[in-house]
């Protein structure tokens, strides 16, 4: 086949659906030997102009059969790859197909105009859940006031199925010094995290869940964020960077 082709339509679909209608009672019609197909093309002399040739599908062998401008037939298994890019077309492809042809399926029977697809109802529910993503702040009050003596050391270790640095689960166990409120103890384990999730490369993190125990008068804190290369679905997402701007802005260690 000279050229590839672009796009394919059945024309004798479109007989098939006008017969939807038909009364329950009525004999349903035998299946087709072949059926009727318009091929849209390039032309092997003009790349950009576009050509309309005649192709029949045959229903019994599963082989598209392309009738060439030059006479010549070029058959097209259904099962091979050219075969399957055939019908690899988008709703785009065939508007403008339709369009092409001057095709009015607006007429057919139980069919409503042929509109532009819009969003699905997914689609728009996933839309309206990263509208309300927001970014991951320490929550300190405006009155905080640091005291580097409230740190006492924090680890960043991988999860156990984590493969990657910059993506799977992680577990921050952050030392404090007794009294400390939670808020601190979370800015920072949030803190270690940042600084550790950056010198890995991995621009965000998800809060998962933090735990908090007492032992030998130290607060003990465990957080478990999940590290990312593409910003992940969430209510609350970590930007690698921004946190560690704010964590140097108030004075939490990030270390």
């Amino acid at each position: 086949m000279r050229s590839r082709l672009a796009l394919l339509t059945g024309i004798g679909a479109l007989a098939l659906l006008a017969g939807c209608g038909a009364t329950k009672d009525a004999r349903p019609q035998p299946k087709p030997a072949e059926l009727g197909v318009a091929v849209l093309q390039s032309d092997a002399g003009a790349p950009d102009k576009q050509v309309l040739a005649r192709g029949r599908i045959s229903t019994k062998s599963g082989e598209i059969l392309i009738l060439e401008p030059d006479g010549s037939v070029t058959e097209m298994a259904l099962d091979m790859p050219d075969g399957r890019d055939a019908f690899a077309v988008t709703e785009a492809d065939l508007l403008a197909l339709n369009a092409n042809l001057d095709l009015d399926l607006s007429g057919l029977r139980d069919m409503a105009p042929v509109r532009p697809r819009g969003p699905t109802a997914q689609e728009k529910a996933l839309a309206a859940f990263a509208a309300r993503t927001r970014p991951l702040r320490l929550n300190l009050p405006e009155s905080f006031a640091v005291d580097p003596n409230d740190f006492q050391g924090a680890q960043v270790a991988p999860m156990a199925g984590s493969r990657k640095p910059t993506e799977g689960l992680v577990e921050v166990t952050a030392n404090l010094r007794g009294g400390v409120d939670a808020g601190t103890a979370f800015a920072y384990a949030t803190c270690a995290l940042a600084g550790w999730a950056d010198a890995k490369g991995a621009p965000y993190a998800r809060h998962i869940r933090t735990l908090r125990d007492k032992r030998g008068g130290q607060m003990i804190v465990g957080s478990v964020f999940t590290l990312s290369e593409k910003k992940p679905m969430g209510l609350t997402v970590m930007t690698t960077k921004q946190t560690l701007q704010e964590c140097k802005a108030r004075g939490i260690p990030a270390a």
